[in-house]
């Protein structure tokens, strides 16, 4: 599986751990705030960023063994890639819990893993409400399989979040419209919204207007409150 990049150390990605961050190339979503937008490119002989080795990334975990407590699969959208169980089991196989992060949008690949017992963690992006599902994501999405894949998490033991990222122009109608869709889930976390970097020729007048305010979050949490069984806010302080 490829790899196209290693973030050492992270405090925040998994939660209560000290992890390893592996992000993954290609996704099939096309999101205008996306902060991975290098990682999006589907052919492979245009690819812009250097990969990691995989036995690198190996060497790296056998010597961290002890140190770090667990791994994170990130990406691009990590559910695309055919070699993601056999990654995921060489990692646990070195004694690392493994949260993955998805956009959803293969939930027979997710309910393969989960049915196996190959994650310990995970976390699924929530992009907005149905009717804006698809605008968001810059493609059209099937919510058919966003919605398969909600219940599979929420029906699984794992440790969980959903989390929506908040951009510009975002309603509380959308956020109520967003968090319905997981009613009834442990964790529901919303994500402030910052300006894309390095999205080379990529340009969208969205990423240039003001992110929403404390107020704003204020209320929306609240909004979540009669849904969700706990609220966070990342990215800004209420």
């Amino acid at each position: 599986m490829l790899i196209a990049g290693l973030q050492k150390n992270s405090l925040v990605d998994y939660r209560g751990k000290v992890a390893a961050v592996v992000f993954v190339p290609f996704c099939n979503y096309n999101c205008f705030y996306c902060h991975n937008r290098i990682l999006l490119e589907k052919d492979p002989g245009k690819i812009k960023y250097r990969p990691t080795e995989t036995e690198d990334f190996f060497r790296f975990l056998e010597k961290r063994i002890g140190l770090l407590q667990g791994v994170v699969i990130t990406g691009g959208e990590p559910t695309l890639h055919k070699g993601l169980g056999e990654f995921i089991n060489r990692v646990r196989s070195l004694g690392y819990p493994v949260k993955l992060d998805s956009n959803g949008y293969k939930p027979e690949v997710l309910e393969e893993l989960i049915s196996e017992g190959m994650l310990d963690s995970i976390a699924m992006d929530i992009k907005g409400p149905v009717l804006k599902y698809s605008e968001i994501c810059g493609v059209t999405v099937d919510i058919d399989k966003i919605r398969k894949s909600i219940s599979l998490i929420m029906d699984s033991d794992l440790d969980y979040e959903f989390r929506t990222t908040v951009p510009p122009g975002f309603t509380l109608e959308d956020i109520e419209g967003a968090v319905k869709l997981v009613e009834g889930a442990d964790l529901y976390t919303l994500q402030q919204f910052r300006k894309p970097e390095n999205t080379g020729d990529f340009t969208d007048i969205r990423n240039n207007l003001k992110p929403n305010t404390k107020e704003f979050f204020k209320e929306a949490v609240e909004i979540c409150r009669s849904y969700v069984k706990e609220v966070k806010t990342r990215g800004i302080a209420l």
